[in-house]
């Protein structure tokens, strides 16, 4: 019987679910799901001074958010500090590893020592094999690994390739602090072998940890995982993602009026590729997903694809499907204060839907667009809509009132007849016409269809703003 697949996911709780980290989950969550496996999370909040209730909250909730909820209960690394300090206690039973009492005043002399001679600094090993008996009074020793001296260290990554270390190079590396708190190299292997890890996918910065936890593993002679170290997102410019390039929280995302979907179709091509194919709806990333499509190179963070790609699922999505999407998405959209969808509105947005969709690439465009829906009579008009109304624009309002108050049936297409004949009888063309009436209904020079806001904001409602303007 195969081996069940388990990927994890294991943000640092000191921020927010940054970008790149929600690919990186993306990833996971995908590979575990297209072999049938089951991803964990796991939170890293061993750095007691920096992790916060608040970034864990805000990576849980964007995890949700995303769709990429881990499977069973999330791990939390501090409480395993006991677990940790066993394990490190069976590497010194077995003779892996040793207690070291160099200073704080011996070890920086060994940097600056090793800059001074153009070195990698690098501890010098000065405990390896000294009798505990000639350890300094009251001084509370580290636990060191004793790495191999000669040798290499090979790692076989799923993206990198073959990836060999000369173990000369490396140093017996810290596994318990003088505090008896574990460091993140031992930490992260205990919790992988005991939540059953199989398989490593994480960003490429921590290539050189896979080394040093090879090393672990190899000591305890525990199997290792497979790995796979993605190339990180940088921006437009090639330079390592920053804040002005996007490298922002996944709630922003979400402030910005971007769709989950939208989100994840645009992380899964970030450096991973099937053929020219550019849209993947959940299932076929599932079922197209593997890492031997993950390049080499950094991949390039790009808004302007971003709003592409949202673009078009908010073409594709279903007209109640964004109503929901919106209604949802209000608490966080900077243009969301103050506005109630209740049944009313609601049904109202659902009907101007089709005509509002098309014109937006963003739910923050979206609820701008259906601005006109919630605005309270008189309407604020802006500078275009108020030129239009000024130009000449009132008198056709003033002559059309009676003839839509006369009409037995409010629907777009009676409106319109009604409208053509008012056109073909005065003589004007249709925009003339048409650009005021929507000026006076919505504030603005640009709408959906102008017959089609006349039939959703109602009889009543019309017919007033109308008035409002007409005078």
């Amino acid at each position: 019987m195969a081996e069940e697949v388990v990927t994890r996911f294991a943000p640092s709780p000191t921020g927010f679910l940054h970008i790149g980290g929600a690919r990186t989950a993306l990833f996971n969550w995908l590979y575990a799901r297209r072999f049938g496996g089951k991803m964990l999370l796991r939170i890293e909040d061993t750095d007691r001074e920096r992790s916060t209730p608040e970034a864990i909250a805000a990576i849980l909730d964007g995890m949700t958010w995303l769709g990429l909820e881990g499977d069973g209960d999330t791990v939390y690394q501090f409480q395993r500090a006991a677990r940790h300090r066993d394990v490190a206690e069976s590497l010194l039973a077995s003779g892996n590893a040793y207690r070291c009492y160099a200073s704080q005043a011996e070890l920086d002399t060994m940097r600056e020592q090793a800059r001074a001679e153009k070195r990698t600094p690098r501890y010098d090993g000065r405990w390896r094999d000294r009798d505990p008996s000639e350890a300094p009074a009251g001084v509370e020793p580290v636990i060191r690994l004793r790495a191999p001296l000669d040798g290499e260290t090979v790692v076989e990554d799923k993206v990198q390739g073959k990836v060999t270390w000369a173990n000369k190079d490396l140093d017996d590396f810290v596994l318990l602090r003088s505090d008896g708190t574990p460091t993140y190299m031992l930490a992260v292997v205990v919790d992988d072998h005991d939540m059953g890890v199989t398989q490593i996918i994480r960003g490429d910065d921590h290539l050189t940890n896979a080394a040093r936890q090879t090393q672990i593993y190899n000591a305890l002679n525990w199997p290792i995982p497979a790995m796979a170290h993605i190339p990180l997102i940088h921006g437009p410019d090639g330079a390592k993602l920053s804040k002005r390039h996007g490298a922002l929280g996944v709630d922003a995302y979400r402030a910005l009026g971007y769709l989950p979907q939208a989100v994840r179709n645009y992380l899964v091509r970030l450096g991973w590729s099937a053929g020219d194919r550019e849209y993947f709806s959940m299932p076929e990333m599932i079922e197209a997903f593997d890492l031997g499509g993950i390049g080499r190179s950094p991949a390039r963070f790009d808004f302007a694809k971003l709003e592409n790609i949202n673009g078009h699922y908010m073409r594709a999505s279903g007209d109640q499907e964004l109503v929901d999407a919106l209604a949802d998405a209000l608490p966080y959209l900077p243009n969301g204060a103050g506005v109630t969808l209740d049944d009313a509105m609601r049904a109202k947005l659902l009907a101007a839907m089709p005509g509002l969709k098309d014109r937006a690439k963003t739910l923050v465009e979206l609820l701008d667009g259906a601005g006109f829906l919630f605005a309270s009579r008189p309407l604020p008009m802006d500078e275009k809509a108020a030129s239009i109304l000024e130009s000449g624009g009132r008198s056709h309002i003033q002559e059309l009132l009676p003839r839509f108050d006369a009409l037995p049936d409010w629907t777009a297409p009676t409106i319109e007849e009604a409208v053509r004949l008012y056109v073909a009888d005065t003589k004007t063309k249709l925009g003339q016409v048409a650009q005021p009436l929507r000026a006076a209904l919505t504030g603005h020079a640009v709408s959906p269809g102008i017959f089609d806001v006349f039939e959703v904001l109602g009889r009543e409602e019309s017919l007033g703003r109308l008035r409002d303007q007409a005078a």
